[in-house]
């Protein structure tokens, strides 16, 4: 008794005819009956009745094909077992993340990471929150770190907040409101701005908050790398809305104040497309980056 005949027996039982059987198993009819003829004679036993128009399975037929069932799934959970740890040793995950990344630390979720598996390969791939969302979506990505848009939240993500932190104003130190705790947007009205290029989630704030305040906000400057647009800041160049960490961390000297009227803040959220089945190198840095970060979200402040 060998698999590929416990296999054809199962065919025959689900197909009813060794015809369809031998279709569904891609072999010429006559090699079926003939491994069912070899096992009919291990077992010493009919296992099926063969009349003109249908094969109908004897007793011992059904009681053989529950069994064989049976180790076909258990085969089977084998299997999907060994690819999983194959995976491990060797897969690849690919990654998305946001120009600025605040305190989420990327690196260091791919070095403890590879510090468990070694043999894991990692391409990280930069883009707007609406570019990777659509890369979610076509698996170009199997995960990524963004913002939630209203284009993002729908169509098919699962979304793992990881920090909401507060956007705040940045000025040259001799900008006539840099001595201020707090400034209203209304005041940036005649300001030029420095910002991330369109597309990017932080443009799309600056632009709503303008358009709350009553004004078109005027982006003189753009950028995709936030220690740029602070140097630009300090150098006279505009003013600009980036997150808390961004402003407060180490870089060019620059005015800071809490934006108000509105108060914005932005996301960083884990994203993958719903339903999709990872590999287990995929699932797992899935894993490691809720336990990451997933508990070091900073102190909510009002969204959007």
């Amino acid at each position: 008794m060998d698999l590929r005949q416990l296999r054809y027996l199962i065919a025959l039982a689900e197909e009813g005819s060794f015809t369809r059987a031998a279709a569904s198993e891609h072999i010429a009819q006559p090699a079926v009956s003939q491994q069912i003829r070899r096992l009919e004679d291990e077992v010493g036993l009919a296992l099926v009745e063969r009349t003109t128009r249908r094969v109908r399975l004897t007793d011992a037929g059904e009681l053989l094909v529950v069994r064989a069932r049976r180790i076909m799934a258990e085969l089977e959970a084998a299997e999907i077992e060994l690819q999983a740890l194959r995976g491990m040793q060797a897969g690849h995950v690919t990654i998305g993340a946001m120009h600025t990344m605040g305190p989420v630390d990327v690196s260091l979720a791919l070095a403890l990471f590879s510090a468990r598996h070694p043999d894991v390969q990692f391409t990280v791939r930069e883009g707007s929150s609406e570019e990777m969302a659509e890369m979610l979506r076509v698996d170009e990505l199997d995960l990524a770190f963004l913002s939630v848009t209203e284009r993002v939240e729908s169509h098919g993500l699962g979304l793992h907040q990881l920090i909401l932190e507060e956007l705040v104003v940045l000025l040259p130190r001799e900008h006539r409101l840099g001595k201020r705790r707090q400034v209203r947007m209304a005041e940036l009205a005649d300001e030029p701005f420095i910002s991330f290029r369109e597309g990017a989630r932080l443009r799309e704030l600056l632009v709503w908050a303008g358009h709350r305040s009553g004004f078109e906000p005027r982006v003189t400057l753009e950028s995709n790398e936030s220690h740029r647009i602070r140097r630009l800041v300090s150098r006279g160049l505009g003013v600009a809305i980036l997150p808390r960490s961004d402003a407060d961390g180490p870089g060019a000297d620059v005015a800071v104040a809490k934006l108000v009227e509105p108060t914005l803040s932005r996301d960083i959220t884990l994203a993958w497309r719903e339903g999709r089945r990872h590999a287990p190198a995929a699932a797992a840095f899935l894993d490691l980056a809720r336990d990451t970060f997933g508990k070091r979200a900073s102190r909510p402040s009002a969204a959007l």
